[in-house]
Order: structure tokens, then C-alpha cells, then sequence
């Protein structure tokens, strides 16, 4: 059997013009977000002071995405995908033009914050499962996974640039960086109305309670996607750092907002870094015991950063962190791209969605609640550790995860091996 094209062609998922237009329209998005993220991280602790509020920025955008599961994966396998995707960032777009008035009225406080951010949570949950199931539409099986390792560099590339732009915008000032935002997500859900709808491959069902907990059944019958979805969940949930750089930023290495954007793009850089390497060079073998080193490593950068009080150490730790993170990643996203059937992909991808968030947004939650209560170099480190306890216990609860070989569908010969 000869090599398929996607190894072959590192710019594989480019020779198809609806992928071209979701990649930059995801990029935009993504950046917009990136730039939100630290003009509100930063000035909600100008404002405050307080490492909670912090946490509980997470908290509120995760909380509609958990309310919403049994909602958000049924619509993104019922409705047209593009068009979710083009109101969620349409949405985002308000969120944004929020956040530019009630700086400019000097309204900026917690409580109208966080409901912009809860409006901006339900945008979120709406758009992961739609822009997520959208992706695989886009590309023949051969190219998915040369389309995946650039989804991830293209994400990774707003998170180099964006927080970096984000701090000098916020910098010159925050409206400033309320309204670039604002203006990336409009031009986001312009290129995603461009692209041709796809080919539906497969008739929606009627809705029932069987149809909506379907991708519920699926992940709980497929060890491998249930162990690749809860690794990420409960490493990241654990291991997470992102909410308390400014405090890094300020306190622990004295940097200004500058400083907060160099902190956030740095995992960028070793992600972005690992994932241009994959589009060229994919993961030919032992893809399982690949993503398990990448979240163990993970875990021991975090550490090195909590212990680290010198800037370029804590900036080659954030590097460290991001390239191992990809590494994982790459393979999970893969995984279940390939793995999940078309027909339940929305579904799945909802609850993919709420496990990300919940490693994200409430792990920043987690995060900022321990560095209230003991310290955010001490909430680092114990973070750091569970991470790396959890690749453990998981590689021995999941051998059937740990075995795969090859990133092929799971009929390939050789998925994973006995």
C-alpha cells in the first residue's frame, strides 16, 4: 500500500479551499480570544487585586458549557455547522464590543464582567462541538491528520502573537485591545460564511433522549476515546498555570504587561514549534506512548516554572510546557477525529468541548482558588505533580490507549497493537 498523500504533502490540507478559509477564520478567533484573555486577565487584577477573581474568570466561561452539553453537540449534528460557527463568533464579536464600552464608560468590575463572560462561555459552547465537527468535513480521511496538526499550529500561532499583541495593545491601552479583538472575530465569521457548505454524510435523526446522550454512550464504550478525552481533562485540570501569570507576571518576575504577553505566547512558541514539525513529519509509531510522555513532561516544565524566579527560566519552562502539550494533543485530537463516526461527531465533540473547558477555564478556577489559599508558586508546583501522576495512573488504566501505533482509523491494520 503506498504512503497517503498527507504524509507525503506537509500541505496536504491546503489543497482544498474550504479548509484554506476555516483555517484562517479559526486563527482569527482564536487570536481575538488570546487577546481578550489578557486584557481581561490583566485588568481584572489591576482592578481587584484579588487572585480568585482571577479563577473565577475561568469558572464563567466553563459553567455554559457544562450546562449546555446535552444541547450544544445535538445542534452541531442537526443544523449547518458553518452557520453556527459564523453567529457564535458574530456573538463574540458583541462580548468584545462589551468589554471596549464598559472600559471606555469606566464601568469595569466583576460582576458586568463576568456576565459578559458567561455570554461569552455560551458562544464558546455552541462554536467548539460546530467548528470541531466542521473541520473533519472539510478534508478527505488521507489529509485529516496533516489538517489536524495545522488546526493546532494555527491555534498555537494566536497564541504566540496574540497575547504578545495582546499586552502591547493593552499596553497602549485596553480599549484598544477590546476593539482589534473585536474586529478578528467579525473577519472570522465572514471567511467561515465563505466556505461552500460540505456534503452532509449523514441523515440527522429525529431527537429523542436516545440521539442526545448517543455521544455519552460512545465515549463510554470506546476505551480510547474515553482515555484520551479524561487524560486531558484531569492533566491540564491540574497542571494549568495560564490563570495565575499575571501574578507571575507582576509579583514572582516583576514584568509589566509586556511581560504577561511574553509569559502567555511562550507555550505558544514550543507548541507551534512541535506542531510544524508533525505537519511535515507525523507520528508514524507508538503515537500512545508518545501523547503519555507529552503530558508526563508537561507536568515536570510546570513544576520548573512554579520554582523558577528568573525570567528566561520561567519562559524556557512555558516553552517546554507548550511543546509537550502538543505532543499530546496531536495525538488526542487524532484520535478522535478518526475514532468518533460522523453521525455522533457533534455529540462527542460536546462532550470533548466540556472536558477542554473543564481543564482550561476550571482549571484556571482551581488554580486561582489554591492561590488564594496558599500561594500561586505552591498552587503551580502541586499542579505540576498531579499532572504528572495522573500520565501515570492513566497509562495503567488505559493499555489499550498506551498500545496505539499508528494514527490510522481504527479498521487500519496496525491501530494499536495486541
Amino acid at each position: 500500500m503506498s504512503v497517503s498523500r498527507a504524509e507525503d504533502d506537509r500541505f496536504a490540507a491546503f489543497r482544498h479551499r474550504s479548509y484554506t478559509l476555516f483555517f484562517f477564520s479559526r486563527f482569527l478567533a482564536a487570536f481575538a480570544t488570546q487577546i481578550i484573555s489578557v486584557a481581561v486577565g490583566w485588568q481584572m487584577y489591576d482592578v481587584t487585586g484579588n487572585a480568585l477573581y482571577l479563577g473565577l474568570i475561568g469558572l464563567f466561561q466553563f459553567l455554559p458549557s457544562l450546562l449546555l452539553i446535552l444541547v450544544t453537540g445535538t445542534v452541531a449534528d442537526r443544523y449547518n455547522r458553518r452557520l453556527i460557527v459564523a453567529l457564535c463568533l458574530g456573538l463574540a464579536s458583541a462580548c468584545a464590543a462589551a468589554l471596549f464600552v464598559l472600559t471606555v464608560t469606566g464601568s469595569f468590575s466583576p460582576w458586568p464582567v463576568f456576565a459578559i463572560l458567561v455570554v461569552f462561555g455560551v458562544e464558546r459552547a455552541f462554536m467548539g462541538p460546530a467548528v470541531q465537527s466542521l473541520g473533519p468535513n472539510l478534508v478527505p480521511p488521507a489529509d485529516l491528520p496533516n489538517a489536524v496538526a495545522w488546526n493546532s499550529s494555527s491555534w498555537q500561532a494566536a497564541s504566540i502573537i496574540g497575547p504578545v499583541a495582546g499586552g502591547l495593545l493593552y499596553g497602549i491601552g485596553p480599549t484598544v485591545a477590546y476593539g482589534t479583538a473585536f474586529l478578528f472575530m467579525a473577519l472570522g465569521a465572514v471567511l467561515v460564511i465563505a466556505i461552500p457548505k460540505p456534503a452532509a454524510r449523514t441523515a440527522p435523526r429525529a431527537v429523542s433522549m436516545e440521539t442526545i446522550l448517543a455521544g455519552f454512550r460512545f465515549i463510554a464504550s470506546e476505551k480510547v476515546v474515553l482515555g484520551a478525552i479524561s487524560l486531558d481533562l484531569f492533566a491540564v485540570l491540574l497542571g494549568g498555570a495560564v490563570a495565575l501569570m499575571p501574578i507571575f507576571a507582576r509579583d514572582v518576575l516583576t514584568l509589566g504587561p509586556w511581560g504577561l504577553g511574553l509569559l502567555r505566547a511562550a507555550p505558544g512558541i514550543g507548541a507551534i514549534a512541535v506542531a510544524l514539525f508533525l505537519a511535515a513529519y507525523p507520528i508514524r509509531h507508538h503515537a500512545g506512548v508518545v501523547m503519555f510522555f507529552g503530558v508526563a513532561l508537561f507536568g515536570v516544565s510546570t513544576v520548573v516554572f512554579g520554582l523558577s524566579e528568573t525570567a528566561w527560566i520561567s519562559i524556557a519552562a512555558l516553552i517546554l510546557m507548550g511543546a509537550s502539550d502538543m505532543l499530546s494533543v496531536y495525538v488526542r485530537e487524532t484520535l478522535l477525529a478518526l475514532w468518533t463516526p460522523d453521525e455522533v461527531r457533534g455529540r462527542v465533540n460536546a462532550v470533548n468541548m466540556v472536558f477542554v473547558g473543564a481543564s482550561n477555564e476550571l482549571g484556571e478556577f482551581r488554580a486561582g482558588t489554591m492561590a488564594h489559599a496558599i500561594g500561586a508558586v505552591h498552587a503551580v508546583i502541586v499542579g505540576g505533580i498531579g499532572t504528572v501522576a495522573v500520565a501515570a495512573i492513566w497509562a495503567g488504566m488505559f493499555p489499550k490507549l498506551r498500545r496505539i501505533d499508528n494514527l490510522e482509523a481504527p479498521t487500519g491494520e496496525g491501530a494499536a497493537k495486541s
